[in-house]
């Protein structure tokens, strides 16, 4: 694993928040305006503005994130596979990126471009998906905050494998 110095660890830690923040802000607008369509709003007005939020903002952090997230991963003592809270958090994020990049966004634009002619059930994709997506970021953060789990097995069998291989004269 590369060592990178303390400086540089909390700048991509920084950046990570940041992102991160960035992501479940652009969600939590998208489920707003979801929600306003729902309780009344014109469609016409509020599909091309999310379609815009979703294409300039939504698609690019997502990506950012799980860019950052990865190579903070494989930069410092966590590592990427070793404790199951990032392993856990790798694949929701993956797994969220993927839904945002090949699902959501196309769904946005889609909305975006026809507006109100929506029907009701894809008018309820658009609040569901970021209802779900912000709770998903809640649950990696609180992963992030308490860390559970510990490390995996092999992973712990691997470190205590070189503690041993060390300790030998």
């Amino acid at each position: 694993m590369p060592r990178i110095r303390p400086t540089t660890r909390k700048a991509l830690l920084t950046l990570h928040l940041v992102t991160s923040l960035g992501w479940l802000g652009t969600d939590l607008v998208l489920l707003t305006l979801g929600i306003a369509v729902q309780r009344g709003a014109d469609p016409a007005v509020v599909y091309p503005v999310t379609a815009l939020i979703g294409t300039v903002l939504f698609a690019p952090l997502s990506v950012l994130v799980w860019l950052i997230g990865v190579a903070s991963s494989l930069l410092t003592p966590w590592g990427l596979l070793r404790h199951r809270w990032v392993l856990v958090k790798l694949v929701l994020t993956t797994v969220m990126v993927g839904l945002v990049l090949f699902l959501l966004t196309p769904n946005l634009r889609h909305a975006g471009a026809v507006g109100a002619a929506l029907p009701a059930r894809d008018r309820a994709d658009l609040v569901i998906a970021p209802a779900v997506s912000t709770s998903l970021m809640i649950i990696a953060t609180v992963l992030s905050t308490y860390k559970p789990w510990g490390r995996r097995r092999t992973a712990a069998a691997t470190v205590a494998g070189r503690g041993r291989a060390t300790a030998r004269p």
